[in-house]
């Protein structure tokens, strides 16, 4: 690409270059999909901040920067490199993604239960179509996320994950995306897409990690639809270099009586965004969202979630806390939106912040939209410091200020962390917590 043209033309470049070696590029109406999701992002461009959605996130590092679409290279990773970021202690389905393109030999596949599928996207584009693709693109609103009209057009690889009516995997499905440092900068666009048939069940883990200190851009989508009754168990750990740039959704349809339980821990990147859209379609449907997000240094991190109550007796549960240091900036912007007729809707949504700092911040949105009557639902945030009475008590207890605060630190965060299912997910993220803390030996010695 030459970076002396505008952010537009070095992507329009870029596709023209690579389009022919695209997941699907023999099937017509994959490639017509491209192009239009193309040309979509070409009309609207990269968001700015006068867009509502995008005001207090300034993206335009992103579009300075020329990326590579990253070729298929496993080169020089060594397996106990990818033992050191994958949850050894639980057994699991595991997809390895290399640059945003799989890795067989690094994937663990174990036998699955009959009624489930197990594939790669490349591996579905290629080879399955019909029904079994029919949900591709249909909950990722690429006409109004130019991000997201730009990963259809240069989606190349991902998780494709089906189970059929009461179909149920008792282990976690593992998606691990690393990201490494290359001569170039590279760009990676991971589509997954997750179909649960009625009464089915399934945990999912997408795992970002980066890896040498890379400084790359991922843009990934994340599509699931949930059958009658159907339960989805879904965790997302974001942890790429504090130079790497992130951008993610998780597009998410409710049939009647599913259940939707999501835990979002965002802890790296220079950039990292991380937007969230459930639809609750149909009656007894549930949602709860837990997040977590933690920055220092001058990161910014940014949550957007959306649910939308569209059927009666729904509910949503939402919890999202931040810890923030030095210069970072948070973002949480929570809307919740009860269409008409959507009665007996419970809705309940909480963000709480923590600086650590006099120079972080953080800006707090929740928002409620309500067109139906007879529904109970709440909204709030907090935005504050260490709690000084708390630090007092810990210090006559003859514990240091820096352990007090601490202590008191991870104590917030766990809130979230508890909430975690699988003991070695909880007990990974309870580790990278500590690390990020002054006095971490101690604190560990006193948890």
């Amino acid at each position: 690409m030459n970076a002396a043209a505008g952010p537009v033309e070095r992507y329009l470049a870029e596709f023209a270059r690579v389009k022919t070696t695209l997941a699907g590029a023999a099937n017509p109406p994959l490639q017509q999909a491209r192009k239009s999701a193309l040309a979509r992002f070409a009309k609207s461009g990269f968001p700015t901040r006068r867009d509502e959605n995008w005001k207090y996130t300034d993206i335009r590092a992103i579009e300075k920067r020329t990326f590579k679409t990253a070729e298929p290279s496993h080169d020089g990773i060594a397996r106990d490199r990818i033992d050191a970021v994958r949850f050894n202690a639980l057994e699991c389905h595991e997809l390895v993604f290399i640059n945003g393109h799989f890795s067989k030999a690094l994937s663990r596949k174990p036998t699955l239960p009959k009624g489930v599928i197990v594939d790669t996207l490349a591996s579905a584009l290629e080879h399955r179509g019909g029904e079994h693709l029919e949900h591709l693109s249909q909950y990722a609103n690429d006409g109004a996320n130019s991000f997201a009209a730009l990963n259809t057009a240069f989606m190349a690889d991902g998780a494709y994950i089906n189970l059929s009516a009461n179909a149920r995997v008792d282990h976690p499905i593992h998606l691990l995306f690393l990201s490494t440092e290359q001569d170039d900068a590279l760009m990676n666009h991971p589509r997954n897409l997750v179909i649960l048939g009625e009464q089915a069940e399934l945990t999912v883990i997408e795992s970002y990690i980066g890896l040498d200190g890379a400084k790359n851009f991922t843009n990934t989508v994340t599509e699931v639809a949930l059958g009658r009754g159907a339960v989805i168990e879904h965790y997302k750990l974001q942890q790429e270099g504090f130079m790497s740039y992130h951008i993610g959704s998780l597009h998410i349809r409710q049939s009647r009586d599913s259940r939707v339980y999501s835990h979002s821990i965002s802890l790296g990147g220079a950039i990292a965004r991380n937007d969230i859209h459930t639809v609750l379609a149909e009656e007894g449907a549930e949602v709860i969202l837990h997040g977590l997000y933690m920055a220092s240094n001058r990161q910014h991190v940014d949550n957007h979630t959306r649910i939308d109550h569209m059927s009666p007796r729904t509910q949503s549960v939402e919890l999202y806390k931040g810890v923030l240091d030095g210069h970072a900036r948070g973002v949480f912007n929570g809307k919740v939106v009860v269409h008409e007729g959507a009665v007996k809707t419970d809705a309940r949504q909480s963000n709480n912040n923590l600086l650590l700092s006099d120079t972080a911040e953080v800006d707090t949105k929740p928002e409620l939209e309500i067109y139906a009557d007879d529904v109970k639902c709440s909204h709030g945030a907090t935005v504050g410091q260490l709690d000084k009475d708390a630090l007092y008590y810990l210090r006559t207890r003859a514990i240091d200020e820096d352990a007090a605060s601490s202590l008191l630190t991870y104590a917030f965060a766990g809130d979230v962390i508890h909430h975690i299912k699988f003991a070695p997910i909880r007990a990974r993220l309870e580790q990278v917590v500590i690390r990020r803390l002054p006095n971490m030996d101690r604190i560990r010695d006193i948890l």
